[in-house]
């Protein structure tokens, strides 16, 4: 099984490599096909460890919403393929505070609060480059915002590899809103490029902390005895519309 983990993630790796080189070549077809494949391959890798506790369970959650905010904005265009992927975006990361909520007393937001500044300093600056911008969906920006921090600050309880992985995610989904609402343009296969390198090196790291974890802490009791690319969107109503979304 351990054997079978290891190829599922040595294909994720693969996949992951291919796809960002398609982001780079501005091959859509190609980066479309890789990017819906990258979360099922990350969760395969994660169910076939063998552990079934909570942490595990709640994380194959968050990775299928996570690919489904890779995959229904494809069929969407504007406006609803962008808010598709916030809000399929935002169930993820909501369900990755609900599976680190446990472990917050080892947190940041319990043991080293002085370490705040520097989650709370960079989403400050983010907001204050991107709201102006941002129009009728700025409630959103800052919801998903602070989904964003939550679950940013509850990994850093939970293993160092979660930690990075939060941390690493929080910077992937920052640099999807200075595309949509910053106050200067990249060139979208760049942008696409760097936000998917984030992306799946945050999932990956994430997944790899949570099985880290699992090893750690053992079989559940209950194992013991019979019986876890690119969609623009154009302008709304009101002109101020993100200028390109995500690119899962």
């Amino acid at each position: 099984m351990q054997r079978r983990a290891a190829a599922a993630l040595t294909a994720y790796g693969a996949v992951a490599v291919v796809h960002v080189a398609c982001q780079l070549a501005e091959e859509t077809t190609a980066a479309t096909a890789t990017q819906v494949a990258l979360m099922p391959l990350l969760a395969v890798s994660l169910a076939l460890t063998g552990a079934t506790d909570r942490l595990v369970r709640l994380t194959l959650l968050a990775l299928g919403f996570s690919w489904l905010g890779d995959t229904v904005p494809r069929f969407l265009d504007g406006d609803p393929a962008f808010l598709a992927m916030v809000g399929l975006f935002l169930v993820a990361q909501v369900v990755y505070v609900v599976a680190f909520r446990p472990d917050a007393g080892r947190s940041l937001l319990a043991r080293r609060r002085g370490w705040l500044a520097a989650y709370l300093l960079p989403v400050a600056a983010l907001l204050a480059l991107t709201l102006p911008n941002a129009g009728v969906l700025a409630p959103a920006v800052v919801g998903y915002g602070g989904c964003l921090l939550a679950m940013a600050l509850l990994a850093t309880g939970v293993h160092p590899l979660v930690w990075a992985g939060g941390a690493v995610f929080a910077v992937s989904d920052g640099l999807i809103a200075l595309g949509a609402f910053g106050p200067w343009n990249v060139p979208e296969a760049a942008g696409s490029a760097a936000v998917m390198t984030t992306y799946v090196l945050a999932q990956l790291l994430i997944v790899l902390g949570v099985t880290a974890r699992a090893g750690a802490v053992g079989p559940p009791r209950s194992r013991a005895s019979p019986g876890r690319g690119s969609t623009s969107a154009p302008d709304g109503p009101s002109g101020t519309g993100p200028r390109a979304a995500r690119t899962r």
